[in-house]
């Protein structure tokens, strides 16, 4: 057993708790933007968890244009200190440039991945139980809409099959694959 036998669960650890708040930081945001029902049980539970470190963010961060600057500020900060620790832990160089540049790149992805599997389960709850009333189902309807719609003013429903969840998913994976790959290069010049 080498040093990797304990390093790397503790690097899946440490990726999976700051990966999930800043996945519920960055769903506030996005469900903040969209004006989501606010008093959806789901929502609720995603104001609950942030509030105790965006109120006094807000203090010093305010909001520009209707969107919450300090969701975005705080999203930013945990994954600079997750990239910080995962690079400390797994080679023991301190790289604080690294980890404030290469956060953004993350967080971009994050986003379009929202997005993506939001569509994603979305599609699967209208085949499983359409016409239902679920609280994800609602959120999720909320947080796509705004990818959806202007595509569905493209692709209209076929024979009463929407065909725009389709297109948005492939238009969400080619735009990771146009827009990561250069960000990335940025970073790693960046740090050489």
């Amino acid at each position: 057993m080498g040093a990797d036998y304990a390093t790397n669960p503790l690097i899946f650890l440490l990726q999976f708790l700051f990966g999930a708040y800043i996945l519920v930081v960055l769903l506030r945001f996005f469900l903040q933007l969209t004006r989501a029902d606010f008093y959806n049980p789901l929502s609720q539970f995603i104001v609950k968890i942030t509030s105790p470190v965006l109120v006094p963010l807000r203090r010093f961060i305010p909001s520009m244009g209707g969107m919450d600057i300090a969701a975005l500020v705080l999203a930013w900060a945990l994954k600079t200190v997750e990239l910080l620790l995962v690079v400390l832990i797994s080679t023991g160089a301190f790289a604080p440039g690294f980890a404030i540049i290469g956060a953004i790149p993350g967080l971009i992805e994050l986003c379009i991945n929202i997005f993506l599997y939001g569509i994603i389960i979305q599609a699967i709850l209208s085949w499983v139980s359409p016409g239902t009333y679920n609280p994800a189902a609602a959120l999720l309807h909320s947080l796509t809409a705004p990818v959806l719609r202007p595509v569905q003013r493209f692709i209209p429903p076929i024979s009463g099959i929407d065909l725009s969840p389709m297109a948005a998913i492939l238009g969400l994976i080619v735009l990771k694959m146009l827009i990561l790959p250069p960000l990335n290069q940025l970073v790693a010049a960046s740090v050489s």
